[in-house]
């Protein structure tokens, strides 16, 4: 295939940035979209041009790193596909596509697709340890745990932390996150004992890093790659709503 990339190209974080338009040959359907970026970097390189900058470690869809819009789409157009397991066989011959870095306001831009997504750390941290003694690894069915909550905590937990639902939010929220690190370990008996701080501290995070308000219009769900579903923020509000009612009715509160 022969493919026109409209790359945003953007040397630091004080630069404006651009829209840069590259021309790429002989492109193999069976290519990832990352090995096609490998490709353009290669001629890049070779004719001494400044490669572009984008996230990737694993390239399995795993480890998240590889966020990026593709064609306004937060991983592209194959739902339930992270940008380095979607192939070009999605695209057809002669197409031009859009590629740019997430854009949020928790997530500045670094160079070119590169965000700085530290503000999802900060959101994890403010969640704490769990300080229930656990000792060695306790048999499986020692502490009985409901299914349709261990499902839950396992559906949650599958988030990798990508920013997609970040990207896709017209508000730049990152509540779809936060709601599945605080359902993975609510649902959890281990998670009981600092349930309630843990959700507080979480949320304050997150409206400290600058992400916007959820207003529930879902398009984080749509663009996740695990699919973590909408209700997990259900999951957070009730959580939050009665953690708010517990520290109001403390002496002092």
């Amino acid at each position: 295939m022969n493919l026109t990339l409209r790359i945003w190209r953007q040397t630091g974080p004080e630069d404006k940035g651009r829209m840069v338009t590259y021309q790429v040959d002989d492109v193999s359907p069976d290519m990832s979209f990352l090995e096609m970026l490998d490709v353009l970097n290669e001629r890049l390189i070779l004719a001494g041009e400044d490669p572009v900058a984008f996230d990737h470690d694993c390239r399995e869809g795993i480890c998240g790193m590889c966020g990026m819009m593709i064609n306004g789409m937060a991983h592209g157009p194959q739902r339930g596909t992270t940008a380095c397991q979607l192939h070009m066989r999605q695209f057809s011959d002669g197409d031009t596509i859009d590629i740019e870095p997430w854009r949020a306001q928790a997530f500045p831009v670094v160079k070119d697709l590169v965000v700085n997504r530290n503000a999802f750390d900060k959101i994890i941290a403010a969640g704490g340890y769990i300080t229930a003694p656990t000792g060695s690894a306790p048999e499986a069915h020692s502490v009985p745990v409901p299914k349709s909550d261990a499902d839950a905590a396992f559906e949650a937990a599958a988030c990798i932390g990508c920013g997609a639902c970040v990207a896709a939010c017209p508000n730049g929220s990152g509540m779809l996150f936060t709601a599945a690190k605080v359902t993975q370990l609510s649902l959890m008996p281990q998670g009981q004992p600092e349930r309630y701080t843990r959700v507080i501290g979480m949320i304050d995070a997150h409206d400290e890093a600058g992400f916007g308000g959820c207003t529930n219009t879902g398009e984080c769900t749509v663009a996740c790659p695990k699919g973590i579903p909408l209700n997990t923020i259900g999951r957070l509000n009730r959580d939050f709503l009665t953690a708010t009612k517990k520290a109001a009715g403390k002496p002092g509160s």
